[in-house]
């Protein structure tokens, strides 16, 4: 059996070739930048590792004895889900890994924006000084986090808030009342997100009805002192209209780590737009989530070519029996 690595942005692929050697599961790798080039690498592979290279419906019908797809990561939008499923190919992530970090960063990210500690800061270095930020904002108190979503991540994000003192809310139409309630919750329809977030944070997934949820029209039924936070999938914001909703200042600012395009183009308005905090998809990131990461993502593989149970498929609702 053989395994391709398309791609990987580690500083070495070892323990995933130890993980599948032990398991009499040999491994090529390559660095796919195209349908063409995966196509090209994939022939004869038993299992494919994905980190962002694009598995098309055009890739996965050239798949000649493909069992498995496993995603170094916890979104799956460059894999076309169901046209795997439709050739009986489980597509696996790994959703359990980087809770913390992730949770962390996007919390991070809405406590500098909210005490406006980039703009003080950069007050301060053009030898202003002033007692009072830059402009009027409302204690934690008196604001209301809201996470758009209501899974691991966003449950982390809320927890950590907690000891904060912010008011607390969730939208997630597809988790029950019950659920929040248990938790502590309150939950809003998506009517209510918008006009009443003064922070919202994005945690779901990109799919073709989340894609663009955050643009111009929803811009504008938020408050001019609330803050967007996106540490999920870039797709999920309209950052052309989040630029000139900043720019505009019909919101307070942004803390934005994905992009529809990254790198971010070097003329995209939001690097020059006001009170904005970006970096460069590193909300995933620590020491520890690297080896975990690779460690699930090469187990995974193991279980599918052996037979064995699987953590978590993404494409359950599509996969086909063969």
């Amino acid at each position: 059996m053989k395994a391709l690595i398309t791609d990987y942005g580690f500083p070495d692929v070892s323990q995933e070739k130890d993980i599948l050697a032990r398991a009499g599961i040999a491994v090529e790798t390559a660095q796919c930048k195209k349908p063409d080039d995966v196509i090209a690498a994939a022939h004869g592979a038993d299992a494919l590792l994905v980190q962002w290279a694009p598995i098309t419906r055009n890739v996965i019908a050239a798949l000649d004895q493909c069992k498995i797809i496993v995603r170094y990561g916890i979104g799956v939008d460059n894999v076309d889900l169901q046209a795997a499923g439709e050739r009986g190919i489980p597509v696996c992530n790994i959703p359990d890994y980087c809770i913390g970090e992730v949770a962390d960063h996007s919390l991070s990210l809405a406590l500098s924006l909210a005490r406006q500690l980039p703009q003080t800061d950069a007050a301060v270095r053009t030898g202003a000084w002033k007692i009072i930020p830059p402009s009027p904002f409302p204690a934690f108190r008196d604001t209301l986090l809201v996470t758009v979503g209501f899974g691991r991540i966003a449950r982390a994000v809320l927890a950590r808030a907690r000891p904060f003192g912010f008011q607390l809310a969730a939208y997630d139409p597809y988790v029950e009342e019950a659920v929040f309630i248990a938790a502590g919750i309150r939950k809003l329809d998506r009517y209510e997100l918008f006009r009443e977030a003064g922070i919202l944070s994005l945690h779901l997934p990109l799919t073709s009805e989340t894609r663009h949820l955050v643009d111009r029209d929803s811009l504008a039924l938020m408050k001019r002192d609330s803050i967007v936070v996106n540490t999920a999938r870039g797709g999920l914001i309209d950052t052309m209209a989040l630029a000139q909703a900043l720019i505009a200042g019909k919101i307070a600012g942004a803390g934005i780590d994905v992009f529809e395009e990254e790198p971010l183009p070097g003329d995209h308005p939001l690097r020059t737009a006001p009170n904005v905090l970006l970096t460069s998809h590193t909300a995933w990131y620590s020491a520890g989530s690297i080896p975990i990461l690779q460690r699930k993502a090469a187990e995974e593989v193991v279980r599918g070519l052996k037979h064995q149970p699987l953590q978590n498929v993404a494409n359950r609702k599509f996969l086909v029996s063969t």
